[in-house]
């Protein structure tokens, strides 16, 4: 338990550490390759809450609250994406008065 600790707050700083110094340019493909791999996540999620058997109850509801995470997380990361894309957009012009 000590080492899944350890391990978790080491990915905890070396995340801060990488994402701190993504040049703005690269947020948006950073951004769109974490959602491809939040979709990963929500597989795991979806077989996490239906196939182990020990305890049925604690890891149905366990796999259903990450899978509603992990859901929200890639919905939300493809509208910020979308929404940084669209600055980039050229604005349509209308009628001149």
């Amino acid at each position: 338990m000590a080492l899944l600790i350890f391990v978790f707050v080491l990915a905890v700083f070396l995340g801060f550490e990488l994402i701190s110094k993504v040049p703005s340019q690269l947020h948006t493909p950073l951004m769109s390759g974490s959602n491809a791999i939040s979709g990963i996540t929500i597989v795991g999620a979806l077989l996490s809450a239906g196939l182990v058997e020990r305890s049925p109850v604690l890891s149905t509801v366990l796999g259903t609250i990450a899978v509603a995470a992990a859901t929200i997380n890639v919905v939300g990361g493809y509208a910020v994406t979308d929404r940084m894309l669209a600055m980039f957009r050229k604005r349509e012009e209308g009628p001149k008065s």
